[in-house]
């Protein structure tokens, strides 16, 4: 059963606000308010009155509201007997993923996953992307993320397209005022990570005729972009990268665009427990919303 919509009606009751409620679940303010418009349009009858400081429920609501709540509590305990069957009362998962992962994704994914599954626990490990693969090769690692492609012997399933961008410093202005050409870089250097330049980062450096010696490395997302507010070149990274980045720059797209392919990796020689198939089902409802 999809108790997702039970579960935004009591959200809503229990934060008295739309945007409240879908930052605790960890959606959009305009997927509650979908929700809540299926919901009223199935009934026949709205559910809440919308006041301008507070959101409460109608004399139907209120009404209906003990049955939601009866509805959702049944519907846990009946997935905390399915998952004692299964196997996902206790143990241990182990997944690796590099660090724009770690940043942005992993600690919204693993909080939702742990408050689930409390006695499972997650060990994991940063790392870059061909060791990750490695790793889930070797059955290491149980689970990986990782960019394509990846070596045959391991199960990808692609999550995202990921835009690769260029930083530049904040006075810059393209040619054309809008995205990055071969025209803008002639004579610039670049600053990225060494572990970048042997993939797609390489193949849009490549494309627009950026030399070998017009490069600098750095340590890490964060220096590149310090690097460049200092004005010692144009940096290079991808849309996840930069999410969580802070500096005095502008970002452009390329006029012709480069994707890097974000993917989560397992071994072809293991089968997932019922713990890292819960896991990977949470991954995928996460980038879905």
């Amino acid at each position: 059963m999809n108790t997702f919509i039970y579960e935004t009606i009591i959200t809503i009751v229990e934060e008295k606000s739309f945007q409240k409620a879908a930052e605790k679940l960890n959606v959009t303010a305009s997927a509650v308010s979908h929700t809540v418009n299926q919901l009223e349009k199935k009934y026949g009858f709205p559910l809440f009155i919308r006041n301008r400081n507070e959101v409460v429920l109608t004399t139907n609501g209120k009404k209906l509201y003990p049955n939601l709540r009866r509805i959702l509590a049944e519907e846990r305990e009946l997935n905390k007997t399915v998952a004692a069957i299964q196997g996902l009362e206790a143990g241990l998962i182990k997944i690796g993923a590099f660090s724009s992962v770690c940043i942005n994704w992993l600690p919204d994914i693993l909080r939702t996953y742990s408050k689930k599954y409390p006695e499972i626990s997650v060990d994991l490990t940063q790392g870059n992307f061909s060791t990750i693969s490695q790793r889930v090769e070797y059955e290491e690692l149980d689970l990986g993320f990782t960019l394509l492609p990846v070596a045959e012997n391991v199960d990808a399933t692609e999550l995202l397209q990921d835009e690769i961008k260029c930083i530049t410093p904040a006075d810059f202005q393209p040619l054309n005022g809008q995205s990055i050409t071969r025209a803008d870089l002639a004579g610039g250097r670049f600053i990225l990570q060494k572990d970048d330049y042997d993939r797609d980062t390489k193949k849009t450096l490549d494309y627009y005729a950026v030399q070998p010696n017009a490069i600098n490395f750095s340590i890490d997302d964060q220096s590149i972009v310090s690097m460049v507010e200092a004005g010692l070149g144009f940096g290079i990274l991808p849309d996840l990268a930069l999410r969580k980045l802070s500096g005095d720059v502008s970002i452009y797209p390329f006029e012709e665009p480069f994707y890097r392919k974000i993917a989560l990796v397992q071994s072809k020689n293991t089968i997932s427990s019922p713990a890292t198939q819960a896991l990977i089902n949470e991954i995928t409802t996460y980038l879905a919303q």
